[in-house]
């Protein structure tokens, strides 16, 4: 049963937790790209850089898989029954909400930090117009002066800072449609393994789920949040909207970033049935 699953706490946890945090940071991170192709006029080249950090971010996301993988298989030698039991949540599942809590550490510092990502992508953009190679431009992250630079720029959010920008300055949809697709990368993933152990017999096509569910929320994201946040951007660079419109704009963005990540955390349980009840149901003999 789950209550025979060892200590909570494991070295695989742990990495899991660390890469989630991180990761999440730099893809919230990422939307200040936007802001950083106003600031510099550069916006093709920042939306290259953004979708460069976005790809790098989401393949990175594969790499705590393994971690997710060594604890689900030692939930699955011993849980032959659901991972919930008489209303009772298991320690696995619990481990998995760790996770998602750890997308939304990583989401609330890059939101946080998007001054300084601004700031970063704006010395990129210069660094990729002086040298002509995105991959230089990217290694100047190894020079100690730039690194330095960066981390100069680091502060604390201002606590009036929720008055500075309006909510009618932003569309609904956008933020609507970027809280969704975040909740659901955040808790993709994870649902599937949560699945795998709460409907063992069909584990391995309950995993196969993940890449499905993920990439709804990319088609969702390149219908809804990305077009949208670059026609405000190429708004902006014709002067028929202002900086703060994109600062206000950057600003939600990251703020509904938060707000998915921890619904996702309600998410978790319904999707993991859902992709679990999906998985049998492919494996009923025709």
């Amino acid at each position: 049963m789950v209550a025979h699953l060892g200590p909570f706490w494991s070295y695989q946890l742990v990495v899991a937790i660390v890469l989630n945090v991180l990761l999440n940071a730099l893809q919230i991170g990422a939307y200040a790209a936007r802001l950083a192709g106003v600031t510099t006029g550069r916006v093709g080249t920042s939306i290259s850089l953004f979708n460069i950090v976005v790809t790098a971010s989401r393949f990175a996301n594969m790499f705590y898989a393994p971690m997710l993988g060594s604890i689900s298989d030692a939930a699955g030698k011993l849980v032959r029954v659901p991972a919930l039991h008489d209303g009772e949540v298991g320690q696995y599942e619990m481990q998995m909400r760790a996770i998602i809590g750890a997308a939304s550490v990583g989401s609330l510092i890059g939101a946080a930090l998007l001054p300084t990502f601004a700031y970063a992508f704006a010395r990129g953009v210069g660094a990729f117009e002086r040298r002509g190679s995105m991959p230089r431009a990217i290694g100047r992250l190894a020079d100690g002066r730039v690194v330095v630079a960066i981390l100069r720029t680091l502060r604390f959010p201002p606590l009036g800072l929720f008055g500075r920008f309006s909510l009618r300055d932003v569309p609904p949809k956008l933020l609507l449609g970027n809280i969704l697709v975040t909740g659901i990368y955040a808790v993709g993933v994870v649902a599937a393994y949560l699945a795998s152990v709460i409907r063992p017999d069909v584990a391995r096509t309950a995993l196969s789920a993940s890449g499905l569910v993920n990439g709804v929320a990319t088609i969702a994201f390149a219908l809804v949040v990305d077009p949208t946040s670059a026609y405000i951007v190429d708004q902006a660079a014709k002067g028929e909207k202002s900086l703060h419109d994109v600062k206000t704009m950057v600003f939600y963005l990251g703020l509904t970033a938060v707000i998915g990540t921890l619904l996702s955390q309600l998410l978790l349980l319904p999707a993991a049935l859902v992709i679990g009840g999906a998985a049998h149901l492919i494996n009923v003999p025709r």
